[in-house]
């Protein structure tokens, strides 16, 4: 009896650390030249429909394509209003929030956060009457007041309106001096790692990946990471003068070393990392995926998102 009722213990708790804690479901998942396809990622906890959107380069096309493939419940504009709580910016170049932008005269009231100088940029040179209407709260008159801009500190957690969910932000180099952000997303005891574009530590010559790994790396050894989302924008044969702040597929993997590193060894076996913002130019693709295919010595499990298509962590 005893022997069945440590049985019965052991099962349910091996089902309950099976359970995903994350639902990602890619709005875009290029960068670049694919106007309806870029970057932008709903984030939930797992058994919620309350999403963030991490970036928002495309978003009513995103969601259409979710909903036809039942991703999503529909329709499309009443998903994005009710579904989607808020956004986390990691930059304001344009291939993260022309969706945002595009969709805002039909969007409900919600926040919008990011870095001071990312909010500034979607304040000060889209929400001003000439790029496109006042959608924020300060700037040019009248201000609509739909988005609240919510500051984002680096370092400091803080609760996703109207979610589960938590968040801390880390600065990220995007081609000094200009900055990005990544986002630590947690729910629970588990944790979710999105980086907006990003250079590489010694080409950007900042530490900036460093501290980001030194922070998470705990997470990794214990096992709450459940998947880091990065860029590798172009493929190796790339020259670091024409990056401008992104990363290849040699690059990704070495910064990623770093953080095997500072987490111990094999920790980062099976560890899911997603490659976002590839640039659809020809051959592109297939050549990053091959090189991050044959560079994979950390046997990490490489994920290459489809648009529309729900994933869970």
């Amino acid at each position: 009896m005893y022997k069945l009722l440590l049985l019965a213990i052991i099962c349910s708790c091996i089902s309950a650390q099976a359970q995903p804690a994350f639902t990602v479901i890619p709005l875009g998942v290029k960068g670049g030249l694919a106007e309806g396809n870029l970057s932008a990622y709903l984030v939930a906890a797992a058994g919620s429909g309350a999403y963030v959107c991490l970036d928002a380069g495309t978003v009513y096309g995103g969601v259409e394509k979710a909903v036809a493939g039942n991703a999503l419940p529909g329709p499309a504009t009443e998903t994005i209003r009710a579904s989607i709580k808020g956004y986390l910016i990691s930059h304001a170049h344009l291939d993260h929030v022309a969706g945002l932008l595009l969709n805002a005269p039909d969007d409900a009231p919600k926040p919008i956060y990011g870095l001071p100088t990312c909010l500034a940029t979607l304040q000060n040179d889209y929400f001003n009457w000439r790029a496109w209407p006042n959608f924020g709260p300060a700037g040019n008159p009248p201000a609509l007041g739909k988005y609240q801009l919510r500051e984002m500190r680096p370092g400091r957690e803080v609760a996703l309106d109207n979610t589960p969910l938590q968040v801390q932000t880390f600065v990220l180099s995007h081609g000094r001096p200009f900055q990005s952000a990544a986002f630590l997303v947690r729910h629970g005891r588990s944790y979710l790692l999105y980086l907006g574009d990003t250079g590489a530590d010694a080409v950007e010559q900042t530490d900036h990946l460093r501290q980001l790994w030194q922070a998470v790396a705990p997470l990794v050894r214990a096992g709450q990471l459940k998947a880091v989302f990065m860029e590798a924008s172009y493929p190796n044969a790339q020259p670091e003068k024409q990056l401008f702040g992104h990363l290849t597929p040699a690059l990704l993997l070495r910064e990623l070393t770093v953080l095997s590193q500072l987490a111990g060894p094999g920790a980062v076996r099976g560890l899911p990392v997603v490659i976002t913002h590839l640039k659809p130019t020809a051959g592109n693709e297939e050549t990053i995926r091959r090189e991050l295919a044959e560079g994979n010595t950390l046997q990490l499990r490489l994920i290459f998102p489809e648009q529309g298509q729900r994933l869970e962590f």
